[in-house]
Order: structure tokens, then C-alpha cells, then sequence
């Protein structure tokens, strides 16, 4: 039943954000001078660069010709696809000065090669734990805070004594009134990298869900449909959602067009929010397939084997969120941030965000080692140390993990 040809970017413009083009193109023609003096010949390294946004930032800022192009990432197999798109595009620019390097930029080898090259003029950090799902129990807690958090204030250290001239590191909307450790963990960064903003020039981008984006559930349903699995997705859980493309040029804008300490996002209105059943929908619909809506998620297991008969009633189990950490909404700030919405047509801006406290942000950096120091740390005991610094982290519990649905 699978179409021949499946082209994935198509469906997303036309069927996701429902756009003819990326939301940010105007922004882009009519700042391309500045992106053009602020990039080319300038030295760029990207920090999880094989990733779904530091890829597509990659792309968004080649063709302003930087001089060289570092990108690390830990997913060795995802350098080498990036690699292979790359060279793969036709009129792609690449600089011959560019090396994937499949490392940690918390290691020790990461710091002699930076080392080695004096820094970089361009840096873009988005090596993160992204999944609400990574909220699993106490070591994938540690996991998370020790990327998300203590690795960005290990970089920063090292920006001090190699100050670039941009500096970019990815937030996420659930960075806004947080529910999840995910999100508290992103909004405890966005403090962590403003701290040293007297010292680096820095920026972020809270933004929507990347359409299809590595390890998303619409991804996931892609490989549903390619191994004739069943479907399951949430169908009380509204979200925004930007193209892979858009995911690269958000971030470029802010990093390059942005002023020290402020908080990009786009502006977006609630009639473009969609539900993952509807893009499930979408898809199987896109495929030639009618759905088979199931009561559970071992009954549609059970009906997926007809699909192997050539049955085009594909099953999926639509059903309410329960799990721990989810939100019903998605926010891009509060209601004590100040917002700058004239400057750009399609990002709003949050501006005038206070230097943050680096004595409070080291008490909390303590505290936390403390607790990972433990013979038996627990999940409640850092939530609790959290709180203390975010008083307004309204941590959702359910009891329930992600990993408990199919």
C-alpha cells in the first residue's frame, strides 16, 4: 500500500504547517546582508550538528559561505549521513575546511581540539536530552541535567578564555512554565548561559515541535508504517509544530540577528496547533490507507497482522495523554517576560531578561551533585532541589513514562 514515492518535506508544508513556504523566508531576504557580513569567512562550530535542528541550522547558514564548518556530535552514523546529504545537495556550499568530529564536547578530547584552534568565531550548541521521556528515573534524570545543564556551563567556562563572537544555545517552549524536568532543565540552562553573558555573547530559541524530527512520534509513525506496525498517539495533546528547515533558520536568525540575553520563538497562533492523531491521520490517509480506530494498544497490535495480508484498514489506538510531564498546551513565555513583537514579521522576541544570579545558580549546581553523590538519590529529593530554585516548576506526575506505550 505504500506509495512509491513518499516525499516527506511536501507533507509536512502542506499537510503539518500548512504553509506554501518556510514562515521565515521573508525575515531572511530582507536581513540577507547582515547574515551575509555576520557569517561569511567566519569560522562555525556546531555542536550536536547531526541532530534534526543543528543539521538544518547547518544548512541554513552555508550558503552565507562561512571559511570553516566543525561539526561534533556523539551519533557517529548520523555525522555520516549529514556528510553524505551535504555533498550529496546540488549547489551546496561547503567549506574546505570542514571536519565531523564523532565526540563529546564535554570530553577532554573535544577541549584540546578547541584548544588547538583558538575557538571559533560561530557557535552553535544543540547537543540535548529533548525527550519528556527521558524522565525515567533517577539516572536518566542525572542523564538529562548532566547534558542539558552542567556539560553547557563546563563549554561556557572554556568560551570565557575563547570568546566568540555569536554564541547559540537551543531552549525548547516547555522552558516556559515548566511541567516536566525536561523543561525546568532547559530553563535552568537559559539562566546558566545568561550568566556569562557580562563575559560571551549569548542567545536561545524556545520553539515549536520539529515536524518529524529524530526520535518525535510522527517520526515513529513513519516507522510504524515501514515495518506494519500499529499506531498509537495522544488525541488531547495540541501542539505547534515548524518544518525541519524552520527548525534551522529559527535559530539562525537568533543567533546572528539577536542581541545579548534574549529568547527568540515563533509567532505563531492556536488555529495552526495540531493534535498527533490528526498528523497520524494525515499520514496513513497520504499512504492510501483508512483508519481502523482500536479500543487499546494490544488490540491494534492484533489487527496490525492483517496489514501483512494486504488489508489497507490500518489499526491505531487514539487516546487520551497519562503520562508524567506532559503538558495540553505549549507556551513560548510567561507572563513576567517582556516581549518584543515588531522587530521581525514572523519571531517575537523576549527581551530585557536580567543578568541572572551566579551565586544562587552555584548553590544550585552544589546541591544537585550532592544529590547525584548519593548511594541512593531519588527523583522526589531532586525535584525538591529543583523547586527551590524554579519556586514556580509545577512538576506533572502521573506515575506513567512514555516507555509504557507503544
Amino acid at each position: 500500500m505504500e506509495a512509491v514515492m513518499f516525499d516527506l518535506e511536501k507533507f509536512i508544508y502542506d499537510k503539518v504547517v500548512k504553509r506554501e513556504r518556510s514562515m521565515f523566508y521573508d525575515d531572511i531576504d530582507m536581513n540577507r546582508e547582515k547574515l551575509s557580513k555576520k557569517i561569511k569567512g567566519k569560522t562555525v562550530l556546531v555542536i550536536g550538528g547531526a541532530g534534526s535542528i543543528g543539521s538544518s541550522f547547518i544548512k541554513a547558514i552555508l550558503p552565507f559561505e562561512p571559511s570553516t564548518l566543525v561539526v561534533v556530535d556523539t551519533n557517529e552514523n548520523a555525522l555520516a549521513e549529514l556528510t553524505r546529504d551535504l555533498r550529496s545537495t546540488k549547489g551546496m556550499y561547503i567549506p574546505k575546511d570542514y571536519i565531523p568530529y564523532p565526540m563529546d564536547f564535554a570530553s577532554d578530547v573535544f577541549e584540546k581540539m578547541f584548544r588547538k584552534r583558538s575557538g571559533f568565531d560561530i557557535i552553535g550548541n544543540f547537543s540535548a536530552h529533548k525527550h519528556v521521556r527521558s524522565e525515567k528515573d533517577i539516572y536518566s534524570i542525572e542523564a538529562l541535567l548532566q547534558n542539558n545543564v552542567l556539560h553547557a556551563k563546563k563549554l561556557l567556562d572554556l568560551l570565557v578564555e575563547f570568546p566568540p563572537e555569536e554564541y547559540f544555545c537551543v531552549s525548547t517552549d516547555k522552558a516556559a512554565n515548566p511541567v516536566n524536568i525536561m523543561g525546568a532543565s532547559k530553563r535552568i540552562m537559559e539562566d546558566v548561559i545568561f550568566s556569562y553573558s557580562d563575559k560571551v555573547p549569548v542567545k536561545t530559541a524556545r520553539f515549536a515541535n520539529v515536524a518529524f524530527s529524530n526520535g518525535s512520534l510522527p517520526s515513529g509513525f513513519l516507522e510504524r508504517l515501514h515495518k506494519l506496525q500499529p499506531i498509537s498517539a495522544p488525541s488531547d495533546v495540541r501542539r505547534y509544530f515548524v518544518s525541519p528547515e524552520e527548525s534551522g533558520q529559527i535559530c539562525m536568525l537568533a543567533c546572528m540577528l539577536g542581541e545579548n540575553r534574549e529568547i527568540f520563538f515563533p509567532r505563531l497562533n492556536e488555529k495552526q496547533m495540531m493534535t498527533f492523531d490528526q498528523i497520524a491521520t494525515e499520514l496513513l490517509q497520504e499512504h492510501g490507507y483508512e483508519v481502523l480506530e482500536c479500543e487499546s494498544d494490544a488490540e491494534a497490535i492484533d489487527r496490525s497482522q492483517d496489514l501483512k495480508n494486504g488489508s489497507n484498514l490500518y489499526p491505531v489506538h487514539y487516546s487520551g495523554s497519562n503520562t508524567s510531564g506532559e503538558k495540553a498546551f505549549e507556551e513560548f513565555y510567561t507572563d513576567s517576560e517582556n516581549v518584543d513583537l515588531k522587530r521581525m514579521k514572523t519571531l517575537g522576541v523576549v527581551v530585557d531578561k536580567a543578568l541572572p544570579d551566579s551565586e544562587k545558580i552555584k548553590v544550585l549546581f552544589d546541591k544537585l551533585t550532592k544529590e547525584f553523590e548519593k548511594a541512593e538519590p531519588t527523583k522526589t529529593e531532586v525535584i525538591s532541589v529543583i523547586k527551590e530554585y524554579l519556586p514556580n516548576f509545577e512538576h506533572i506526575e502521573t506515575g506513567k513514562s512514555l516507555d509504557s506505550k507503544m
